[in-house]
């Protein structure tokens, strides 16, 4: 059983480290394109914080497979290598998917800022790295029986 909520502890704290490195580069990247926006004295979109908060949701999906895999492991004690393997691995799917929507987030925070243009375009780029950590979630889920 240790095994198995030690899984269920491991996918919520990875998920939730790419969301800290996802939103650490998209805000860093949102903050300058406000500074320059102000530099050149034209209005800074507030709709960069959509960008810059993206890679939280992340954290989300790993506390409810947290609470999946602690529920599972709790009732199925002997699949607890399965358990501790989804956490990790589901994790780690959600931490990069979190990072990479970051880094994207950041490419539009600075696309945005300086032609105020294209938000539909770049927020769907940001969507599909949203749906790496949904599949992770979702299949993940499947597998907690």
């Amino acid at each position: 059983m240790s095994l198995g909520l030690f899984g269920a502890a491991c996918v919520m704290g990875i998920a939730a480290m790419g969301s800290a490195f996802g939103i650490g580069v998209a805000g860093q990247a949102a903050i300058g394109a406000w500074k320059r926006c102000y530099m050149n004295n034209k209005p800074a979109p507030f709709i960069l914080t959509v960008f810059a908060g993206a890679p939280l949701t992340q954290t989300i999906y790993g506390f409810l497979l947290m609470g999946r895999i602690h529920t599972a492991a709790l009732n199925n004690p002997d699949k607890g290598a399965l358990y501790l393997s989804l956490g990790i691995f589901s994790g780690l799917a959600m931490a990069f998917s979190a990072y990479f929507q970051g880094k994207a987030g950041a490419a539009a925070s600075d696309a945005l800022g300086e032609t105020g243009k294209g938000f539909a375009q770049y927020i769907m780029v940001v969507g599909l790295c949203e749906t790496v950590a949904l599949f992770a979630m979702a299949f993940s889920f499947g597998l907690c029986n």
